[in-house]
């Protein structure tokens, strides 16, 4: 990061995911959008505080404000799961939320009082977007602002309050990123002007991290990476797997995640008879994923459209496991289709389904050819699109047009 830049160059990043510390196990790809915008831009980021973080740091030469907004013992809204699931987990969680949108507006009128930034891009619609736009306003700062939607934000909170707040944070941005052609579909039913939606993905790094393994994976071993949330599906999966064990006695299953829904899965299996054939890893840090993909045969994603309407906005560790040269299984979403073409680069199974689910899992283990070609084709197609050189490009291409 070159903190010489000129006034032109500085970009504040807003967001409530973000590492904690070196080895976290929350998602990582805001953090490593800002490592590959920074060699262009002069980058900081306002995240929130969580229990012994230090207000400022320069996370990896990155400048990262934490605002407080609770007191210490309340400050839980975001990390271990996103803001969305907390809400779920905790209705009392709710009465946090106007102390977190004050912490955050004044954190940042802070912020553009004491610098001068070139831009804004908050990441989520709420409460990122609707904070960024308030603190603009009372600081009577032009400066443009690029929100971007990840899905969960657009796809969920259907209530009339929230879908009047986004329409506001859609209206008022100046440019809006979809990290998916279903957000963006989501997006313009708002109606947003097309011109102004812009898909931009998250990256991965599929030159040195998620790489094919140089030996031929030969166990019948499925792999299930995601939080343990309704809209991962895995509960479907494990409806789907007397039948496939029934076919094929000598596979497994190793779950990758923690989350709610990780009590109810375990109580499942061991009711199905099946927890010697199930390993639950529990979350492990991103560094450690790449040789877990590596030894799978097959990496199933089953998500599904849960109750509140939250869904997949893209499943960024589906392209993990694909760079990794995996042969995927993935529930027929508007947003997985942006990665998965059918009997191409995966295979695509109706949501909900564990029959369906269970005979494309079943096919696949009986036709290694056609999974190692999956696997190869898999790896191609996301190397092409979704690798950082490709998405923090389109990134840079999209701010420069409006901090010119």
């Amino acid at each position: 990061m070159n903190n010489r830049l000129p006034n032109n160059k500085r970009i504040l990043i807003m967001t409530s995911t973000f590492p904690r510390y070196q080895g976290d196990t929350d998602p990582p790809f805001v953090y490593e959008l800002c490592t590959h915008i920074a060699s262009h831009y002069s980058v900081t980021i306002l995240a929130p505080h969580a229990r012994g973080l230090h207000r400022r740091e320069n996370f990896n030469s990155l400048p990262i404000y934490r605002f407080k907004y609770f007191f210490q013992f309340g400050e839980m809204l975001a990390y271990d799961g996103g803001m969305l699931n907390k809400l779920r987990q905790h209705r009392a969680a709710y009465l946090i939320i106007p102390f977190f949108l004050v912490g955050e507006i004044a954190a940042a009128l802070r912020l553009l009082k004491s610098q001068s930034y070139a831009l804004i891009n908050p990441h989520w619609l709420l409460p990122q977007g609707f904070c960024a736009l308030i603190a603009r306003s009372i600081s009577r700062s032009k400066t443009p602002i690029i929100c971007t939607v990840h899905g969960g934000d657009i796809f969920a909170l259907r209530d009339p309050l929230s879908t009047l707040l986004k329409l506001f944070v859609l209206r008022g941005s100046d440019a809006v990123i979809a990290v998916s052609r279903a957000v963006k579909d989501k997006v313009l039913r708002f109606g947003i002007d097309d011109s102004k939606v812009h898909i931009i993905p998250m990256g991965v790094d599929l030159q040195k991290l998620f790489v094919p393994s140089v030996q031929e994976q030969t166990k019948k071993k499925l792999l299930f990476v995601g939080r343990l949330v309704s809209k991962k599906g895995l509960l479907i999966l494990i409806e789907s797997l007397p039948e496939v064990f029934r076919h094929h006695p000598d596979a497994t299953l190793t779950i990758v995640g923690s989350g709610p829904q990780e009590y109810v899965a375990k109580q499942r299996i061991a009711a199905l008879n099946l927890s010697h054939k199930v390993e639950f890893l529990g979350a492990l840090p991103h560094h450690q994923l790449p040789i877990i993909y590596q030894s799978a045969s097959i990496v199933i994603f089953p998500s599904i459209v849960d109750p509140s309407g939250d869904t997949e906005g893209l499943g960024m560790v589906m392209i993990e496991a694909m760079g990794c040269g995996c042969a995927v299984i993935a529930s027929d979403l508007p947003a997985v289709r942006d990665v998965v073409i059918d009997h191409t680069t995966g295979i695509l199974v109706e949501q909900q389904n564990p029959a369906s689910l269970a005979e494309k899992i079943i096919y696949l283990l009986e036709n290694p050819t056609e999974r190692r070609a999956i696997g190869k084709n898999a790896r191609q197609f996301v190397r092409q699109r979704f690798d950082w050189s490709v998405t923090a490009s389109s990134y840079c291409e999209l701010i420069e047009r409006f901090i010119k």
